[in-house]
């Protein structure tokens, strides 16, 4: 007797096939349950995770898989705080998932889109990079795997851009590498190795070989589930169990600036209402008071020569 049937009461139950389990209902409620994902690590390993546990041993060195979905452009992630390894996990601060314009459900919104956003101007972030991060999330099949369960792959921020040498590139030139060949991310499988030569945690992508036809039934039928779509984008973060909310961004607060005083009354008028000092009488001067006492006693004698004469 299988193990798939040893978890009913009824022992002798009659089996069905694998494919009539796989209705649309269990593999609804499978996508909400269940999160799988491939782990970079910097020792040079791959290890899968469901769930947030590691299913296996960790792969060295180099892995292979069958890219069966990407969005359209880089998406892109802003943290307003510092990475910190022992902190607790916090959801980003803005996010967008299409790298264009902030979802909807961001937390603190940078700005309304992200081609003005002063956190993507050079010198925003640490070592005169942005502080706001591009970043890729792909959905992979395991090439040997015939479940078809999907994973979701991470590529490290430093393995998105640059140029190739070859057929190994950094992501975004293989998939204009695979295009200009007349082949699709989703035909052929994909070696994710670790670049010796580097100095940091870096991955080179290059084509094994064109997928086979069971490979490819598999791929067209991963495509259809929910994971496929979810594991793409930034969101996915929430259901890894990291619902705290970041601490918003500390903007500056600009003084009020002063505000025009109207009124149709003028004893309102700030102006009217100043005290205004009285004009100061200039000090007369020695001489000024002499030519005066003079000028007063000739007045004097004329009046009284005037008298006189009568």
């Amino acid at each position: 007797m299988s193990n798939d049937v040893s978890i009913f009461r009824n022992k002798n139950a009659v089996g069905v096939s694998s494919e009539r389990r796989l209705t649309k209902l269990g593999q609804s409620i499978a996508s909400t349950s269940i999160n799988r994902r491939i782990q970079t690590n910097v020792n040079g390993t791959f290890k899968k995770l469901v769930n947030g546990e590691q299913i296996g041993s960790a792969v060295r060195g180099e892995m292979n898989v069958i890219i069966i979905n990407l969005l359209p452009s880089v998406s892109r992630v802003y943290y307003a705080s510092k990475y910190d390894p022992n902190a607790e996990a916090t959801l980003p601060n803005c996010w967008s998932n299409l790298g264009d314009a902030p979802e909807d459900n961001v937390p603190d919104a940078m700005h309304s889109n992200c081609a003005d956003c002063d956190m993507n101007v050079k010198g925003s972030g640490q070592n005169g990079g942005k502080a706001c991060r591009y970043q890729r999330r792909i959905a992979v099949l395991l090439e040997g795997d015939t479940t078809g369960d999907v994973y979701q792959f991470n590529v490290p921020a430093k393995s998105i851009f640059g140029k190739g040498v070859g057929n190994e590139h950094p992501f975004e030139s293989y998939m204009k590498f695979l295009t200009a060949n007349g082949e699709s991310p989703d035909t052929v499988v994909t070696a994710i190795r670790y670049d010796d030569d580097a100095d940091s945690m870096e991955l080179l992508f290059s084509p094994v070989r064109q997928v086979t036809d069971q490979e490819f039934e598999l791929v067209q039928q991963a495509q259809n589930k929910r994971e496929s779509d979810k594991y793409v984008r930034i969101t996915v973060a929430q259901l890894d169990g990291v619902t705290k909310l970041p601490v918003k961004e500390e903007k500056p607060v600009e003084a009020p600036k002063p505000k025009v005083q109207r009124s149709e009354d003028p004893d309102d008028d700030d102006t009217q209402a100043e005290e205004v000092a009285e004009p100061k009488k200039r000090a007369k001067s020695a001489k000024s008071e002499t030519i005066a006492v003079v000028q007063s006693n000739e007045s004097l004698a004329s009046a009284l020569g005037e008298w006189g004469a009568q």
